[in-house]
């Protein structure tokens, strides 16, 4: 008797969790149902860009170390930021630039970006010009985390912020390869004769940051990225460039394919290190915008 009791209690049981398994089947379909007929999702939906303020842009550009960091200075780099300047000023943005500044001096101004109120501005830019490391920027006398930074600005932290695209454009290697050419030399890149083509130190490597953040990177992963001593960085002047030319008109993220085709079809002309000779360089993007984006003209 025991033992029938025994698997009469199995059998119960087991009818009993089969129920609830049917049951909770049966939810999960209807919700699924209910989810599928109300949300109805626009291709074409954009970010809302009639804030009164396009919103803020900061510039973090270093190109002088301490030296016990024991990194080159980065020859080239202002040009990028008067470029950057120059082009976002263009598009609306409050720009603000610090060059060479020290670690704590960095993160607090990223901090009080992080707690103003961004209420009235369509989005947030935020942009690196420096060596990095793993998952690191550097600052004039220490380095920073970039998922530090990019915490302070998710939807717990920083609710002004919340539904709008956080873009942030890090100009530093990502790695200590060169990327070899696949195609012909043509007679642009041979143009290049009075700048040398120098790198930005060590890797940078893609971290995840939330819903509407966009997160831009000079160099695809493991790569050098290329900054000539003058005219400054490879991606920077093509990025500016085609700011200039489809900023207001273009959806961003399709122009970012664009600066990368447009660096894709440069290569290393004029360079102290020989084994550079005819490098290429790919930018890329990661994306977790949720709609378009477009930077046309305020009204």
């Amino acid at each position: 008797m025991s033992s029938g009791d025994s698997l009469e209690g199995s059998v119960a049981t087991d009818s009993h969790t089969a129920t609830d398994r049917a049951a909770c089947t049966e939810n999960l379909t209807e919700t699924d149902a209910y989810i599928r007929s109300s949300l109805a999702l626009d291709p074409a939906e954009e970010y809302k860009t009639s804030n009164k303020r396009r919103g803020l842009a900061l510039i973090f550009n270093q190109e002088r170390f301490f030296w016990r960091l024991g990194l080159n200075d980065r020859h080239g780099t202002n040009a990028d930021r008067y470029n950057l300047e120059t082009r976002l000023t263009a598009l609306g943005f409050e720009v603000k630039s610090y060059d060479n500044y020290k670690e704590e001096e960095v993160l607090e101004n990223i901090e009080s970006a992080a707690s103003a109120n961004h209420s009235d501005a369509d989005c947030f830019l935020l942009i690196f010009l420096s060596h990095g490391e793993n998952n690191h920027v550097y600052t004039y006398d220490g380095k920073i985390e970039i998922q530090d930074i990019t915490a302070m600005f998710k939807g717990d932290k920083c609710k002004s912020l919340v539904g709008k695209p956080k873009i942030f454009i890090l100009q530093a290697c990502r790695g200590d390869k060169h990327d070899d050419p696949v195609m012909a030399f043509d007679a642009v890149d041979s143009e290049i004769k009075t700048n040398e083509v120098v790198v930005d130190a060590s890797a940078v490597y893609t971290l995840p940051a939330g819903a509407d953040f966009l997160m831009c990177y000079s160099v695809a992963e493991g790569y050098y990225s290329h900054r000539e001593t003058i005219n400054g960085s490879w991606y920077i002047q093509d990025l500016c460039e085609l700011l200039q030319r489809f900023g207001d008109s273009l959806e961003f993220t399709e122009l970012l394919t664009l600066v990368n085709r447009k660096v894709s079809m440069r290569s290393v002309g004029n360079s102290s290190d020989r084994n550079a000779i005819g490098k290429k360089q790919v930018p890329c993007f990661a994306s977790m915008l949720t709609k378009k984006l477009y930077f046309r003209p305020k009204k």
